[in-house]
């Protein structure tokens, strides 16, 4: 089976070109375990971060993302692979370099499926356990939304963004405690 990242481009699986990176019509892809089973694909606009035994269970329409800001790429790249490694998702990604160098800022998206609660707690666990989720003076987490990849699809963004799930509906804010 091949195996794609959120933007539906192949990622192939070929091994053994130099130093575990190889080029093709995806970008650049590197190894993140030796037995290939962890990769990083980087191309143009977005790199990722993928697992490939995993990643295969996100289905396109049940798949969605909770989102952190940063301005520092070794920090996005860092948080990026340690979610994969960890098993905290199967797929996330942040902006590219060339995007964070002109634009001295970018995203990480972290995926799962947005029916899956698990999978929501163990990803905001990771979120919150490595500061991803801002805080407002008082300590309290901001309420940040999960979006759906058809939201994205369907092109809701800013003011025509509609939230369907929020942190508040499974974090108590305050404590940063989960809800059920």
């Amino acid at each position: 089976r091949t195996l794609a990242p959120r933007c539906s481009r192949s990622c192939r699986g070929r091994r053994g070109e130099e130093g575990g990176k190889m080029s093709d019509e995806m970008g650049t892809v590197t190894e993140l375990s030796p037995d290939g089973r962890f990769v990083r694909i980087d191309d143009p606009f977005w790199s990722y971060y993928i697992d490939r035994k995993a990643a295969p269970g996100l289905d396109e329409r049940r798949c969605g993302k909770w989102m952190a800001f940063f301005s520092g790429l070794p920090r996005a790249e860092e948080v990026c692979a340690k979610a994969v490694l960890s098993g905290a998702v199967a797929e996330c990604k942040h902006t590219s370099a060339p995007i964070v160098r002109a634009e001295k800022t970018g995203v990480m998206c972290f995926y799962l499926n947005g029916d899956d609660r698990v999978a929501h707690r163990r990803v905001l666990s990771f979120m919150i356990e490595n500061g991803l989720i801002r805080k407002t003076k008082t300590g309290r987490l901001f309420n940040i939304a999960f979006k759906y990849d058809d939201q994205t699809r369907a092109g809701e963004y800013g003011g025509g963004f509609k939230a369907k799930m929020t942190l508040s509906d499974l974090v108590d804010l305050d404590t940063g405690e989960f809800l059920d």
